[in-house]
């Protein structure tokens, strides 16, 4: 039977509760606003990500709003990449992403400390002590630092996944050095105030356990160990299918694990639960959050309350929100979550419609003149995994110039959430290639790519 939060605890005090793996009265619910906080009041991302008073604003409007149990005071994986010298690419609806990777063809590793002046650290430390001071008894605040393999990625590029084969001991020390920039990462954080750090690698999901083994494992070990050591919670956050990687994810000691809607709740909850480790997700972003009604957020929470057992669960948005997300979606959220049996009572007979798809046109995949790359994305603007696969496609598409087509289906767009439905796709990112799934959550080699294509042509 779903609960009420009671006045016994704050909502702080609810959310370290269910982290310390006791039994609570409520679920409490964290919502990744990111940059969905600067369209709240009237901002673009690019300004709340570089204004300390205007994230501040924004991050003050959401929670009055969204009454959080807690939230994250930025979601920006760039952070760190930028210090260690990417050129980013600034949007008003998106994070920035990543345009360049200073390693891609002078692979030295880096030996920079991270100093707390550096990049925009000033901005973001500035309104974590303000958070902390404002809101930090009764909101349980997240820092969110850039995971090993996304930082990785952001400084070697797509050559990073080739490394995993042909220059291991050089990748090992590219790895070490990204774990110590996340402890460094972490350290600043707690220091700043934050209750949780997490430790953002959505590019887990694209790597085999085998690889996590071999190269992350001991890295996110020691970060959660380090997290630990200074009395502050964990919380690994990993995107996309990472079904294949919960359990060695659980081995290296998260106090949490937050995933997306790729992850079937139940069945990886028994998982964490087997490690007691706490489980955090998954309200889908797009089809309920963005695209949705108001109605479609409150089933899905209601009826997901239903079929989880509430210890050691965390209600949460897949990833962070888009921007656009209409603030009575997430109004809804709050209402399922915190008074779960009226809501149900008010969607007795409510049913959501169904995608229409009958507008979409297939391609005659049999009579093409020449191969056709089709990559599915939540959005390679904002998921870092999306980023890679879509950079993966347009490397091979450059290579092979005027002998493939390509074409990107974001799943932001509700025409291409009715190709996706119509065609099956159960999980993204994932490349299709003359009709036929190709890749799915994995990101493959340059010149495997190019050699499948090859033989199309």
């Amino acid at each position: 039977m779903a609960e009420t939060k009671t006045n016994k605890l704050n909502g702080r005090e609810l959310l370290l509760s269910v982290l310390r793996h006791e039994q609570t009265p409520a679920v409490p619910w964290v919502p990744y606003t990111g940059v969905h906080v600067a369209m709240l009041k009237g901002y673009t991302a690019t300004e709340v990500l570089t204004d300390a008073d205007k994230l501040f604003e924004s991050l003050m409007a959401a929670r009055e709003l969204y009454d959080p149990d807690g939230m994250p005071v930025v979601f920006d994986l760039q952070i760190e990449a930028e210090i260690l010298g990417c050129e980013l690419i600034w949007a008003d609806k998106n994070p920035p992403s990543v345009g360049t990777h200073p390693l891609a063809d002078k692979y030295e590793v880096p030996s920079k400390v991270i100093e707390p002046t550096d990049g925009r650290l000033p901005v973001i430390l500035e309104v974590m002590r303000r958070m902390k001071k404002e809101v930090g008894d009764t909101t349980a605040l997240f820092g969110l630092a850039c995971g090993p393999l996304t930082l990785a990625s952001h400084l070697r590029g797509t050559e990073l996944f080739m490394d995993m084969i042909r220059n291991p001991d050089s990748l090992h020390d590219l790895i070490e050095f990204c774990t110590q920039t996340a402890n460094r990462i972490a350290a600043l954080y707690i220091e700043a105030g934050m209750d949780v750090v997490a430790i953002v690698d959505p590019l887990i999901s694209q790597i085999s356990p085998k690889h996590f083994d071999q190269f992350f494992a001991k890295a996110f070990t020691d970060i959660f160990e380090s997290i630990r050591a200074q009395n502050v919670f964990s919380s690994f956050f990993v995107c996309g299918d990472a079904t294949k990687n919960i359990e060695v994810m659980c081995k290296t000691g998260p106090d949490s694990i937050a995933v997306d809607e790729n992850i079937h709740m139940v069945s990886a909850k028994e998982i964490t639960d087997h490690y007691n480790i706490t489980i955090a997700g998954n309200i889908p972003l797009t089809t309920k959050m963005l695209l949705g009604t108001q109605q479609d957020n409150m089933k899905f929470v209601v009826d997901m309350l239903d079929e989880i057992d509430h210890h050691n669960f965390i209600l949460a948005p897949g990833c962070d929100m888009p921007f656009d997300v209409p603030v009575e979606n997430v109004v809804g959220v709050v209402q399922a979550v915190r008074d779960a049996e009226n809501t149900k009572k008010m969607l007795e007979n409510y049913e959501a419609p169904e995608i229409d798809t009958s507008s979409v046109v297939i391609p005659d995949y049999e009579n093409l003149e020449k191969p056709l790359i089709e990559v599915f994305t939540l959005d390679s603007d904002t998921c870092a995994a999306c980023t890679y696969m879509m950079g993966a496609a347009n490397r091979v598409a450059d290579e092979l110039e005027g002998q493939v087509d390509l074409a990107e289906y974001k799943f932001t767009k509700p025409e291409n959430v009715a190709r996706i439905v119509k065609m099956g796709i159960t999980n993204l990112p994932a490349i299709f290639i003359n009709g036929e799934l190709r890749y799915s959550s994995i990101i493959p080699s340059n010149q495997e790519f190019i050699d499948v294509v090859k033989q199309l042509i």
